[in-house]
């Protein structure tokens, strides 16, 4: 039986069906739609698949136009919209059934020599991933046994998750909450030396836990949800090369929320505390 991190990188190897045309499998979950770091994901690989391979991707900027259904294939047709001589940019439109559910638009960057380098550092001291206990083990903490629902997904979860704080479980836990939170972050699983499978990995990732910022001020991260969420958009830059099967920090903020939707933005690091990718996304956010 394949670990899932063998499953991820199963399910990031698209079937090329025409020229610059994809399909990607869609899982049968129990999740009402397709994760949405799913179908950005296949929709990088792709866009990649369509370039010489020389160019790492560098930027990523997307949409989710419709919920995907679990179970049913998604095709993923590639528009080559430019190659120039240091930059090549990709359009990916996502369909499923018929019906166009998310757009992806890619830029890849020939690598340069930069004439200078800064960037901003975490905000505060960060304890040492394996110092963390895992959200399994967290859970487990809490309610003595996973429910057999939580069991079967913790058994199928790519990435190992240890969140920096612990997790809010209650009302007295959120009071005076600030919208951030951090994770550090690893594929549970060798993920091969292909570049673009490690860039698509993180990109999944990258869906996970960032709109958690949003919630942390209104209702804890775990028990029963107030609210409906949903990614509207996604954007990611991508400085420095890096391995998603090995530890990388996800510092997410939330600056803002208002008129149902709710802005979170991130920035990931690398052990030795190198900024490699940072983060947008703005999700839905309604009260069931």
């Amino acid at each position: 039986m394949t670990n899932p991190a063998e499953r991820l990188v199963d399910l990031l190897d698209l079937e090329r069906i025409e020229v610059d045309i994809f399909r990607g499998r869609s899982p049968q979950e129990s999740l009402q739609r397709v994760f949405g770091g799913q179908v950005a994901g296949q929709a990088l690989v792709a866009a990649g698949r369509t370039t010489e391979g020389d160019r790492p991707v560098h930027s990523l900027h997307a949409y989710f136009l419709r919920p995907g259904r679990p179970g049913v294939p998604i095709v993923y047709q590639v528009e080559r919209v430019r190659d120039g001589r240091s930059f090549t940019t990709r359009r990916v439109t996502a369909v499923q059934q018929g019906r166009t559910i998310f757009n992806l638009t890619a830029s890849f960057h020939k690598p340069e020599v930069g004439s200078f380098e800064h960037q901003l550092a975490p905000a505060r001291e960060i304890p040492d991933p394996e110092s963390l206990p895992t959200v399994t083990q967290e859970v487990r903490e809490h309610l003595g046994e996973l429910p057999e629902t939580l069991e079967r997904m913790a058994r199928r979860q790519p990435f190992d998750i240890r969140y920096v704080d612990r997790l809010r479980w209650g009302p007295d836990d959120i009071k005076g909450a600030e919208p951030r939170s951090a994770v550090w972050m690893r594929a549970v699983g060798p993920l091969g030396d292909d570049p673009l499978v490690h860039t698509c990995a993180l990109t999944y990732a990258s869906d996970m836990t960032l709109l958690d910022a949003v919630r942390i001020p209104v209702e804890p991260l775990w028990g029963p949800r107030g609210f409906d969420m949903a990614s509207l958009d996604h954007a990611m830059w991508f400085h420095r090369p890096f391995r998603a099967d090995e530890w990388f920090l996800y510092d997410q903020e939330s600056p803002v929320a208002t008129g149902g939707r709710g802005l979170a933005r991130g920035r990931i690091y690398d052990l030795k505390g190198r900024l490699i990718v940072s983060v947008v996304q703005e999700g839905l956010f309604r009260a069931l």
